[in-house]
């Protein structure tokens, strides 16, 4: 997997284990990893710890992008409200790169529009919102359809990255 580019979103109020478990998971597995938030600097997670992103939304070519993945806690509320992390997202969705989102991430889902028709987990609190943007939710602790995986928890992160890297591997 050397060859292939993961990026990690972050934004203020992030969950610290949805993002730094998957960014070291995927380095460990071969990915060139960055840490991308809508502007440059640091953010700041719900634990107070701080995350310096390596670039910001628009210097994201997602032509060159395997993997997208979205960490929980508050930060998905303010991702989703950026075209630009759409846009990205929707781009890598539809080259077939992975789409890999925890707890309130497939809130960015919801709004990049690609989750109808498709199986998907969340966070409890937003089942609404995937079932009205047209998901089949399911109770589970990870969900794969297509090249979309999801997980409700950050309990559920060890059978998260497992299949987001069964995905990469594909």
């Amino acid at each position: 997997m050397q060859d292939k580019k993961a990026i990690v979103l972050c934004a203020n109020m992030y969950e610290e284990r949805e993002l730094w478990y998957p960014y070291y998971r995927l380095q460990e597995a071969g990915l060139e990893v960055e840490l991308v938030g809508a502007e440059e600097g640091t953010y700041t997670g719900k634990a107070g710890l701080p995350c310096k992103v390596d670039k910001q939304i628009s210097q994201i070519n997602a032509e060159e992008v395997d993997a997208v993945i979205i960490p929980g806690g508050f930060a998905p509320d303010s991702l989703r409200r950026n075209q630009q992390i759409l846009n990205v997202i929707k781009k890598v969705n539809n080259n077939g790169g992975l789409i890999a989102a925890i707890c309130h991430g497939p809130w960015l889902l919801v709004s990049a529009d690609i989750i109808s028709g498709k199986h998907i987990t969340c966070f409890w609190a937003i089942i609404d919102d995937v079932k009205n943007a047209g998901a089949h939710y399911e109770d589970r602790e990870v969900i794969r359809d297509g090249n979309i995986v999801t997980s409700r928890i950050p309990h559920d992160l060890p059978e998260f990255m497992k299949e987001c890297l069964t995905v990469l591997q594909d």
